[in-house]
């Protein structure tokens, strides 16, 4: 399976609340953020890790270029407007396979995701998405369940059928890069809405329900992840 990590964000509010460090490489428990994802990756088997940085973070190209894996690492500089935007940018890496697709301010218990990667090992149809019932996001993406945790849908709002959000954490078919091609020409926008694309067009996806993920966008987030990561 490949893996992919979307890092190629400015980070402003953390620029603006005192954080000079780029976001990629703030360190948690003494490792930077990307350098945790990419260990997790290998000790799940990854083939590649792809990972996309925009072109104002030298220090986080730097890093990468010296980083040693298990496994090829490919790096992609380019300025996007949006998380779908950088996904398509690394798409050339990602088709023909499944893949596993987070951002890196992504932070989970990796007992958690060893469960979530087996079952999407075992997946042979469609996708399967990290979830929890934990809400502390500003803008979060409430996910519609059905019976076995189908997916039905995707909102900016809460329902009677939205007991999850999102937890930023995508595992996905080949096919959902033909999907993905569709939002480009037709120029949509956001992650949340390629999301709806994929139900839109009958992709077969199921929750995978985390007790917590949490993510990192202002200075405070960043005791409670060392909080957070101390509990694993």
């Amino acid at each position: 399976m490949n893996f992919a990590i979307i890092a190629a964000g400015e980070g402003s509010r953390l620029a603006k609340e005192g954080i000079k460090c780029p976001k990629p490489l703030i360190e948690l428990q003494g490792v930077p953020l990307l350098e945790r994802l990419v260990r997790i990756f290998e000790r799940h088997g990854a083939n590649s890790i792809n990972i996309i940085i925009n072109r104002r973070q030298p220090q986080t190209e730097a890093f990468l270029r010296n980083l040693k894996a298990d496994c090829p690492i490919n790096i992609v500089v380019e300025d996007t407007p949006s998380s779908m935007h950088s996904l398509h940018a690394l798409s050339k890496h990602l088709r023909g396979d499944k893949f596993c697709l987070t951002t890196v301010d992504t932070l989970f218990h990796e007992e958690e995701f060893t469960e979530y990667i087996n079952a999407l090992e075992k997946c042979s149809t469609g996708g399967i998405m990290a979830v929890t019932d934990y809400i502390d996001d500003e803008k979060p993406l409430y996910v519609a369940t059905g019976k076995g945790l189908a997916i039905t849908g995707f909102h900016d709002s809460p329902t009677p059928e939205t007991r999850y959000i999102s937890g930023g954490i995508y595992g996905l078919p080949p096919q959902a890069i033909d999907i993905l091609d569709k939002c480009m020409a037709r120029g949509i926008e956001r992650m949340r809405n390629f999301q709806r694309a994929l139900v839109e067009n009958g992709l077969e996806l199921k929750a995978h329900p985390f007790k917590k993920i949490i993510d990192i966008d202002h200075a405070e987030d960043i005791a409670k992840a060392e909080k957070f990561l101390s509990e694993e």
